[in-house]
């Protein structure tokens, strides 16, 4: 038995082959990335950037996954634990330049990955607490004292 069984992968969805860089969807990723599920989804529909759309999408995908497979959950329950914005192949074409020349324009594609996971006892920002800013640990330790 391998020590990584034990390990809960959570629920995932995938969505390949976008046309769109990485290099402009990823800070987009970086805004929901361990959001809870419902927060999640309202700053990626008020965005207006191609990506927030394409990662949507998936967010919803990966969620009901996770609804279809466990009935217990709801949607309140759930948190985006993890978004990877992988490099896909490139697109080559040919652009058609001044004086009889030529250059080759790469239409970037990328691969998103989503993994939701439910919080622990239903709580909607247990995944925001587990990670705490630097700012927020001194004024805590601060506050100990």
């Amino acid at each position: 038995m391998n020590k990584n069984e034990n390990i809960k992968i959570g629920y995932r969805a995938v969505s390949k082959y976008l046309i769109g860089s990485p290099f402009k969807i990823r800070p987009v990723a970086d805004l929901v990335r361990r959001r809870s599920y419902p927060e999640a989804m309202s700053v990626l529909e008020n965005m207006p950037h191609k990506g927030a759309r394409l990662i949507r999408k998936t967010v919803k995908s990966a969620a009901s996954n996770a609804l279809a497979d466990n009935k217990k959950l709801d949607e309140d329950m759930l948190y985006v634990r993890d978004i990877y914005i992988d490099e896909g192949p490139r697109l080559k074409r040919l652009w058609c330049r001044g004086r009889g020349r030529a250059d080759m324009q790469l239409k970037r594609m990328c691969h998103i990955t989503v993994v939701v996971d439910e919080t622990s006892s239903g709580v909607g920002t247990a995944a925001a607490s587990k990670v705490q800013r630097p700012a927020a640990k001194a004024a805590s330790k601060k506050a100990a004292k």
